[in-house]
């Protein structure tokens, strides 16, 4: 069975479980398949804001699903998808860096072994490890947010942390962008190279979607941060400038929904995570 198919509110009642009125929402851990991403084994982390696809092998998120069963990630593993599934997913964060991780399966992508670290119902966390044992990523599930951290860096190496994705549940030019560096709504086409100022984030829209999806680098840095279109997803890097890295030490990088499409509310919702 497919979850995706199941109502959201359906899921979240399974995320809730046997809670009370006056019991906080859970964050519900299970194990599956991402039918939409090429049938891949995928830990499924259901919270009150999000369906997460983390899948097993590669180590990445092949879905994101919202509170109207739209996938903002759009993942599926065939080879020579490029950018209409292949490439898509996050933290898509080491590229011909001594390997190829923490991207859901593809062709390219080297493979990484993982373990559930801590299960509890307003946290789970997830690591994962390189074959080559040189890097390690942590993934942590909280009922508003999802957290990347590469904890574990290969020596003389770089990497960059992506969102390429497809706002809405496609790309199309009823797409915009917020960021950091600005209040201006940005059509999805316009590009940006620059280091985001303080608090480092970008957040991405459809004009049919009540909500929004953000993504927010935890720490400050003076290294460029790169948003650019492709037919069919988005390209923002953080720590990207082109085809280049530059990260270099452990940094901490967040996803989420906000319900909610005034730049105010997205800058609200920072604080809170940075708050946390």
């Amino acid at each position: 069975m497919d979850i995706k198919k199941l109502p959201f509110l359906l899921l979240l009642l399974l995320c809730l479980g046997s809670c009370t009125e006056q019991t906080e929402p859970k964050v519900y851990l299970t194990n599956g398949v991402d039918e939409s991403a090429g049938n891949g084994a995928a830990y499924i982390i259901t919270t009150p804001s999000a369906i997460y696809y983390l899948e097993k092998e590669g180590g990445g998120l092949s879905s994101m699903i919202d509170k109207d069963n739209v996938d903002w990630l759009g993942f599926h593993n065939k080879k020579g998808s490029g950018h209409k599934g292949e490439y898509r997913g996050f933290p898509n964060a080491i590229h011909k860096q001594d390997g190829n991780y923490f991207h859901a399966m593809n062709a390219g992508t080297d493979p990484s072994s993982s373990i559930v670290e801590m299960e509890s119902e307003q946290h789970v966390r997830i690591s994962f490890t390189s074959d080559n044992e040189q890097w390690q990523g942590q993934w942590d599930f909280y009922p508003n947010r999802c957290d990347f951290t590469m904890r574990k860096i290969s020596p003389g190496y770089k990497y960059w942390v992506q969102y390429e994705g497809v706002p809405g549940g496609e790309m199309d030019s009823t797409d915009f962008w917020y960021a950091s560096a600005d209040n201006k709504r940005h059509p999805i086409m316009a590009p940006f190279l620059g280091d985001l100022p303080a608090p480092e984030w970008m957040a991405f829209g459809d004009q049919q979607s009540p909500r929004m999806l953000y993504m927010l680098h935890q720490e400050d840095d003076e290294f460029p941060d790169n948003y650019v279109s492709r037919p069919d997803m988005t390209v923002l890097g953080f720590g990207r400038a082109n085809k280049d890295k530059y990260l270099t030490t452990v940094q901490t990088f967040s996803i989420g929904f906000v319900e909610s499409t005034a730049y105010s509310t997205i800058e609200q919702t920072i604080r809170q995570v940075l708050e946390k």
